[in-house]
Parts: structure tokens; C-alpha cells; sequence
């Protein structure tokens, strides 16, 4: 008997299993409200010299604001105000002749800036100064949360096959929400930084966590279904943040309130159960049966697990050594598993520098920034259900590298049809996002139990890599404005191909441990 037959007899897709997902819900939240926040508590509203320094005396002070720009402002190539130089005195004669203002001296500005509050209250650009020679500093703003949810997918991928599902997600809870809040409090933006980037380090716990805790509770036949459930809560959150940002435009208000769903979550976290599979796997069998009891018990199967005894368990999931404990190096000891940690890790890098290489762009794509992110959201629904099918009838595989492909396609066509920036961009973010669902699903079915979270922290460390790179590659538009399509449409490609020498997981039963692994499927 095998796990998967135990699960089939409790139902592998009953009430407990909606109960588990249902309650996953609410801390799922917060991360593309986390993930995409820096769209908007970063951007840069318009802005001007503030011009104070150049008052110097009856006649300046006695000049309408109009005039006092003219006299005091460098107008750029297409008649605005410059938003980062003055002149180094007023010159009043362009109040009669306004054309004639080249070769003027010009200095940066002296004394802050004004800004345009009538979209958004405060954003970190308006508090810190954050523009003109410091405008850069927005986007690494963006690389360093992702920095944190790096690192901690590697740490909390470890922690959770070394002590369990449950314990390291409340711990991620916590971290999260203490962070979090902090964040929206601090007082400088070196002490902001610091609180982004340990936020991200315990979000990346629910990211991880939360999917592999489902995936190993369902059946065979519902893991499809259930890998894209999880990630609907994701596109009806990203559709919720335009909204939310929309009437909480105070940066410091805007970050507390995404991170609020995690105080209802850690209430709700005494009725999660532990993972019955990890439980086995570690030779914990009382606790495992202790769950698999309560889980047929809601489910309503109690005739099977009365005859189902903690010694039956043991031999369910065979292990070699119950008290080994699982590391990153077991990823590399062996030869099938080097290959599949060096083939997923490449197809993780380039599924999320693509996917946040679009998303992280919204002001580039020509639309008011919220209907742009309400677009992107509403686009993401399509991808998640076509992809049902596709996942059923074509495999993981096939699956995962078409939807890179077409990603690739759309930011091609947006490099040569710009007037649809809008159009491709949003089909790129569907295509995009149907390669993430696919990505989670897929890699949980890859790797062992008694490695899984290990190996889901692995590649998720290495898609955050690429998430710290995106904002960087979007640095490179001021170079040429195509530079970073082209550098995400080769990211693309490459994971496309990697994707082809992954083996097949529709339909096969999850491996157990390493040795699953090396033997053939």
C-alpha cells in the first residue's frame, strides 16, 4: 500500500481538503499585495524645482506662480516644466520673450521639490526625495525585497523538511507581520530598506509553504485542480490591490493594510493541519495517524481508518534512515537529482524574471497605472483556465514550456507594434502567469517528500534571483527602450528548452524520497 492509496480511502479531495485550502486563502493574500506594492508606494508624481531659493526680493515675491516658473524653471523639449534644474537666477525677460531661454545657466535644484499630490498622497519619492540623480533608487527599492524573499526560500525551504509544514508557516506568519508593519512605520529610508527586505524573507515562507502543504493532502487525480485553485487567490488579489491602492494613497497606510490579512491568519493557523505525508516520511507515524483520523472523520470515511493502525503507516512511505536529516546538499549528491535541481532552477529563474519583468513595468505600458494593473490582473483569469486543460491533456511539461514560449512571443510583438503595448503586454502577463501556475504545480510533483520543500526553496531562491534582476534590467530602458524586452524574450526562450528535458509528472504518483528518483518512475 502507498500514501496515495491511504489518501484515496480518507478522500483525497473532501471537506478537510477544502477546509486546508480555504484557510490558506487569507494569508495567500498578502503576497501579490507584497509583491507588487513597490507599483505603487514608489512611484514618481510629477514634480518641480521648489523654487524659494530664488526669491530675492519685492519683485519675485510679487509675481504670480505662473509667472514665477517662467522666470525660475528651464522649460524641457516638449514645454514642461524641467523637473530637476532651475536657473541660477530669475530671468525676468523671459516673462515678454519666453522662446529665448537656451544657453541660460541652469543649476539642479537647491531646495526640494514640489510635488503633484493629486493621485497619490505620499509615495516614497515624495518622502525621501527619491528623484532626478536619486531616481534609480525606486527600483533597487523593488530588488531588495526581492532579496529577502531569496534568501528566505532557502531558509524556510530547510526549515520546513527539517521541523514541518505547520510550525515554520506560523513562524513566516509572524516574521511577515512584524516586518510588515514595520515597514510602514519607519522613520528614514535605510531603516525602510531594511524592514522591505526581512519582510520578504518571511513572505517567501507562505509563498512555499502553503502549495506544498495542499499538494501533499490531495489525490492523484485533484492535484491539477488544486495547484490552480491556489493560484486563482493570487489573481483575485492582484485584482483587489488597484482598488485597494486606489483609496489607501498614503504609502505608509497602503503598506499596512496589505499586510493586515496575516493577523486573521495567524488566528486561523491552530486548524491547519501537519503534512500526514512529511509526518510518515520522518518516522512520526502516532502524528500522522492522529491526522489522517481527523481528516476522515470530517471527510466522513471513518470505517477505513478504524482498521488503519500507525504500524500499517510506517510501511506506507519506505524509508532508509528515519532519522536522516535532509539538506541542500542532497540536492547535488546524486546524479538525476543534480539534473533536476540544475534544469528546475533554470526554469524557475526564468518563468518569474519574465513574469515580474512585465509586472513590475506598469507605468511602461502607456495606461493610467491602476486600470494598467487592473487589466494585468483580469488577464491573469484566462491563463488560469485554459491552463486546467492544457495541464490535463498536453502534461506539465509541454505545458510549461509553450506558455514561456508565448510570453517570449507577445514581448517580441511589443518591441515592433508598440501602439499595442497594452494589448501584448496583458497577453504577456496571462501567458506569464499560466507558466507560474505551472511552475508551482510541477516542481511539487518533481521532487521527493522527504526533499520537497528543500527543493522547492532551491528554485525559488533561484526565480527570486531573477525577480532581484528585473527591476535592474528595467534600468537599462534609459538606454534603449528595448534593451529590457530583448534581455527578458532570451530568459524566456532558454527556460522554454530547459523545460523540455524535465520528465513528465501527469498522472504519476509523488516520489517519496531520493532513491524514487534515481529509479525510474
Amino acid at each position: 500500500m502507498k500514501f496515495e492509496n491511504v489518501l484515496a480511502e480518507v478522500n483525497g479531495f473532501g471537506r478537510f481538503q477544502i477546509r486546508t485550502l480555504l484557510l490558506l486563502v487569507i494569508p495567500r493574500m498578502t503576497l501579490p499585495f507584497h509583491f507588487l506594492l513597490n507599483n505603487f508606494i514608489s512611484v514618481i508624481p510629477s514634480h518641480r524645482c521648489n523654487i524659494r531659493a530664488l526669491d530675492d526680493g519685492e519683485i519675485f515675491r510679487n509675481l504670480s506662480l505662473e509667472d514665477k516658473l517662467v522666470a525660475s524653471i528651464p522649460l524641457q523639449s516638449d514645454g514642461s516644466p524641467s523637473s530637476c534644474q532651475m536657473f541660477a537666477e530669475p530671468q525676468y525677460h523671459l516673462l515678454y520673450n519666453s522662446t529665448n531661454s537656451t544657453d541660460l545657466p541652469t543649476i539642479p535644484c537647491q531646495d526640494g521639490w514640489v510635488y503633484d499630490n493629486s493621485v497619490f498622497k505620499s509615495t516614497l519619492a515624495t518622502e525621501w526625495d527619491l528623484v532626478c540623480d536619486k531616481r534609480s533608487v525606486n527600483r533597487v527599492t523593488a530588488t531588495i525585497f526581492f532579496m529577502g524573499v531569496m534568501l528566505g526560500a532557502a531558509v524556510f525551504g530547510y526549515l520546513s523538511d527539517r521541523f514541518g509544514r505547520k510550525g515554520t508557516l506560523l513562524v513566516s506568519y509572524i516574521m511577515t507581520t512584524i516586518f510588515g508593519f514595520a515597514s510602514a512605520f519607519s522613520y528614514n529610508f535605510n531603516m525602510f530598506a531594511a524592514m522591505r527586505f526581512f519582510t520578504g524573507f518571511g513572505i517567501s515562507g507562505i509563498s512555499i509553504i502553503s502549495i506544498v502543504l495542499c499538494i501533499e493532502w490531495v489525490g492523484i487525480k485533484h492535484r491539477t485542480l488544486v495547484g490552480v485553485l491556489m493560484s486563482l487567490d493570487w489573481s483575485f488579489s492582484t485584482i483587489l490591490l488597484p482598488g485597494v491602492a486606489y483609496f489607501v494613497n498614503d504609502w505608509r497606510y497602503l503598506t499596512a493594510t496589505v499586510t493586515s490579512p496575516l493577523l486573521p491568519a495567524i488566528v486561523c493557523w491552530r486548524w491547519l493541519p501537519e503534512s500526514a505525508r512529511w509526518l510518515i516520511s520522518t518516522g512520526k507515524v502516532n502524528s500522522a495517524h492522529f491526522h489522517l483520523t481527523k481528516c476522515a472523520k470530517i471527510n466522513r470515511r471513518e470505517e477505513f481508518i478504524a482498521d488503519l493502525k500507525p504500524e500499517i503507516l510506517s510501511k506506507v512511505i519506505l524509508v532508509e534512515d528515519e532519522n536522516r536529516k535532509y539538506s541542500y546538499m542532497d540536492l547535488v549528491k546524486t546524479p538525476k537529482m543534480r539534473r533536476l535541481a540544475l534544469l528546475t532552477g533554470i526554469v524557475w529563474f526564468g518563468v518569474a524574471c519574465v513574469y515580474y519583468g512585465i509586472s513590475l513595468n506598469v507605468p511602461g505600458f502607456g495606461v493610467d497605472i491602476y486600470l494598467t494593473q487592473f487589466i494585468y490582473a483580469i488577464s491573469e483569469i484566462p491563463g488560469k483556465i485554459f491552463i486546467i486543460f492544457f495541464l490535463n491533456k498536453l502534461g506539465r511539461r509541454w505545458t510549461q514550456a509553450g506558455t514561456l514560449g508565448f510570453t517570449g512571443l507577445c514581448l517580441f510583438c511589443n518591441i515592433f507594434v508598440p501602439q499595442t503595448r497594452t494589448a501584448f503586454g496583458a497577453a504577456g502577463k496571462m501567458f506569464a502567469e499560466a507558466a507560474f501556475t505551472t511552475v508551482f504545480l510541477y516542481t511539487t510533483e518533481l521532487y521527493p517528500t522527504v526533499m520537497r520543500q528543500n527543493g522547492l526553496g532551491f528554485s525559488s531562491f533561484a526565480a527570486r534571483t531573477g525577480v532581484s534582476l528585473s527591476p535592474l534590467v528595467m534600468i537599462l530602458e534609459d538606454i534603449k527602450s528595448y534593451l529590457p524586452n530583448i534581455i527578458f524574450i532570451l530568459v524566456a526562450c532558454i527556460a522554454s528548452v530547459s523545460t523540455s528535458f524535465l520528465p513528465e509528472t501527469l498522472n504519476v504518483r509523488l516520489p517519496e524520497t531520493i532513491e524514487d528518483i534515481e529509479q525510474t518512475r
